[in-house]
């Protein structure tokens, strides 16, 4: 009866569970298989990572560069939110022609995805993706045609149709995702006019070795196969991280090169630059979020489609309420939240209003002074098939909105309601990180008396660990999961599901843990 118990379990599991991924994006990857690349509609890893992809395959250059530059529906384009903040986590640039489809870009699509890496988000590519990021295929100069986001050399191998091996240097940031078999080493990856990092002229601090060649006979042979790159200092930390390769792990669906091109993505994803505030507000003052775009003002702009906009304010010692007022367009909704310890995401933050609207207030006795954040989120979106947008597209020039945070210094108390006081509905919220290591928050809501369970299952239904098991009081939960048994033991790197019960309400959300 035990072993049936297990199985429905585990059925559910996988019936129930949908692609989480880091709030603040539209989708996780822009899949780039525009003119002259390699048009792709699945991506093997991205789907054993359950990332959220948008696939751009088309040959119509007209079609290509009305999604990446911009057209009469989105005047800045997929790539970027109204404000010039990447859209996606990360851009994938297929194998091709990179010089090709460089020029069919021009100048003005080249300059989206520069902007794209420089406010944070990441970059990967196989072959002519590789190419495309750096200074030139030659020795000398600067190729227009390329994106120059990674300042080195991209040198050609001159290997045609043909698969060849990988050593794995010691400390490769790859291995802490997979053990490759603990034998530094990966067999039998396809080769098709790629490149390597040249380390000889050109080659910038800040880049890192992942991978080399072992083909021997070859110039190739020993030289940089992968590679990433991230500025070092205050540069780094606002800049996404640049993961490339020069072979084709990309359509592998088994084995080590299917552990490898997750590798690749998963240290990519986890180079996003850091968030960023939008301003430190004036108490009691209200700041409008009204330009566009081409008002080149990110500062005062618009908030686009599943965006976060991020304020502070600071409470002084004196202050004992913080209430938070926001107000935007009709028609679209909006979630609000507040948190004293860091920025405010709907799986991180303390005091969350969540009702369906575009107004909310928040309203928060405050347990000491200081530097308190905000975060604005627009829920709306639009709905897609791919990079074909449908439903309410004028979300994709932005919403306008007027926030304000005012701190009470008076004795009295306000007659405002506060919506954090008992959550609304049953919820489960995604974990965050995900992935993660060495812990991860699990957030739940009870709007009344129960009695529930919240367990931690491996991929065939055994139970892990039981977080919480017993009488819930009404209000917003916040569990932290260490990685580890109900004996103490850590787990292993892999796939874990997170579920809730109780005689109303019952979800699951899927996890990774990386050791």
């Amino acid at each position: 009866m035990q072993h049936i118990r297990i199985t429905l379990i585990q059925m559910t599991i996988l019936c129930v569970f949908v692609s989480a991924q880091t709030p603040g994006y539209f989708k996780d990857i822009f899949s780039d298989g525009g003119a002259y690349l390699t048009s792709m509609t699945n991506m093997p890893a991205a789907d054993a990572l359950s990332l959220s992809v948008e696939y751009l395959y088309t040959s119509d250059v007209d079609v290509q560069n009305g999604v990446i530059t911009g057209d009469d529906m989105d005047s800045n384009g997929h790539l970027l939110y109204p404000d010039g903040a990447p859209r996606f986590r990360m851009i994938y640039t297929n194998g091709g022609s990179a010089t090709n489809h460089g020029n069919s870009l021009d100048e003005s699509g080249r300059d989206r995805v520069r902007t794209f890496y420089v406010n944070g988000g990441s970059y990967s590519g196989s072959c002519a993706g590789a190419f495309i990021v750096s200074l030139h295929y030659a020795s000398t100069g600067t190729y227009i045609p390329y994106y120059h986001i990674w300042p080195g050399r991209a040198t050609e191998t001159g290997l045609l149709d043909a698969y060849t091996g990988h050593f794995i240097p010691e400390g490769s940031a790859l291995l802490n995702y997979f053990d490759f078999g603990r034998d530094q080493y990966i067999d039998d990856v396809r080769h098709n006019g790629g490149c390597y990092a040249n380390e000889q002229i050109d080659y910038p601090l800040g880049t890192e070795v992942l991978l080399r060649y072992d083909c021997p006979g070859w110039d190739m042979h020993e030289q940089p196969s992968t590679w990433a790159y991230k500025p070092r200092g205050n540069l780094g930390l606002g800049v996404g991280r640049i993961v490339v390769t020069g072979s084709h792990p990309e359509f592998v669906e088994s084995g080590e090169r299917l552990d490898l091109m997750q590798a690749i993505l998963l240290y990519a994803l986890d180079g996003c630059g850091l968030s960023v505030i939008k301003a430190d507000l004036n108490n009691a003052e209200t700041r409008s979020m009204d330009l566009f775009s081409e008002d080149s003002l990110p500062a005062f702009t618009r908030i686009g489609d599943k965006q976060y906009h991020h304020f502070t304010i600071s409470a002084p010692a004196e202050a004992n309420t913080l209430t938070v007022v926001l107000s935007a367009e009709p028609g679209y909704d909006f979630n609000l939240y507040a948190n004293p310890d860091g920025f405010a995401f709907e799986n991180s933050a303390r005091f969350v209003s969540m009702l369906e609207g575009p107004d909310h207030i928040l309203e928060i006795p405050i347990e000491r002074s200081g530097l308190w954040y905000i975060g604005v989120e627009c829920v709306s979106t639009v709905e897609s098939l791919n990079y074909l947008y449908y439903g309410d597209t004028e979300v994709l020039n932005g919403v306008a909105y007027d926030i304000s945070a005012t701190c009470d210094t008076s004795s009295t108390t306000s007659t405002i309601q506060t919506l954090t006081s008992i959550p609304q509905d049953y919820r489960l919220l995604q974990n965050y990180p995900n992935p993660f290591n060495p812990s991860t928050s699990i957030r739940y809501e009870i709007p009344e008396q129960s009695i529930m369970t919240l367990t931690i299952y491996d991929v065939l239904g055994h139970e892990i660990i039981r977080l919480a098991d017993g009488p819930q009081a009404p209000r917003f939960y916040s569990l932290q999961w260490d990685g580890v048994d109900q004996t103490g033991n850590s787990v292993s790197t892999g796939i874990y599901f997170c579920r809730i019960v109780s005689s109303e309400y019952s979800k699951t959300v899927k996890m990774m843990y990386l050791e």
